[in-house]
């Protein structure tokens, strides 16, 4: 596809705001299905918080998409970087387990042609959904949208049942996977 067609993911990298981030598997399939990948994915937020200075505030992790609340420390942040440092890793991890696997079936499904060039999918082309936050209400209303989507969905009865989210965090019922920090709008 043309660069002039494809979709793109406006980003507004201003300091002191939140990004209220969504991102989805290649063909929206649940490649987060698996504890594993769930974890790769963990694993991968987590580096990337603390290699580029980055607060995370709420997180889900759904079988076919994942979101995010998080609010950049550094001033000089770029978003596009961010999602990259967070993404990439978690498709090499797939691609080795895979290969290790001899899972040729799934290799062949998440390969995407290009022209003479072969690309391996795990994530969606582009940034996914990316939308600004500077004031309290609209993030505590994302928190909640972020923590009800297993429930919407019919995974769990409670936003609390879901192992792969901050909502027992924010609930005081525990620790998720994902360490969450404070919410600060300063």
């Amino acid at each position: 596809m043309p660069d002039e067609y494809r979709k793109k993911r406006r980003a507004i990298n201003d300091v002191g705001h939140a990004h209220f981030l969504t991102f989805s598997c290649w063909r929206r399939w649940p490649l987060l299905s698996k504890d594993r990948s769930r974890q790769w994915l963990v694993d991968a937020i987590d580096q990337v918080r603390r290699e580029q200075e980055l607060a995370i505030w709420a997180y889900v992790i759904m079988p076919e998409h994942a979101h995010l609340l998080v609010k950049p420390l550094r001033p000089d942040y770029e978003m596009r970087r961010i999602l990259a440092a967070i993404k990439a890793p978690v498709a090499r991890q797939a691609k080795a387990y895979l290969i290790k696997a001899k899972a040729t079936d799934w290799l062949q499904r998440l390969t995407a042609h290009h022209g003479e060039r072969e690309v391996f999918r795990f994530w969606q082309p582009g940034g996914g959904y990316d939308q600004n936050l500077w004031n309290e209400r609209p993030v505590l209303e994302v928190i909640a949208y972020i923590h009800a989507n297993p429930v919407r969905r019919g995974l769990v009865e409670r936003p609390t049942d879901w192992m792969w989210s901050s909502a027992r965090d924010h609930a005081r019922l525990g620790q998720g996977p994902l360490m969450i920090d404070p919410v600060d709008l300063r």
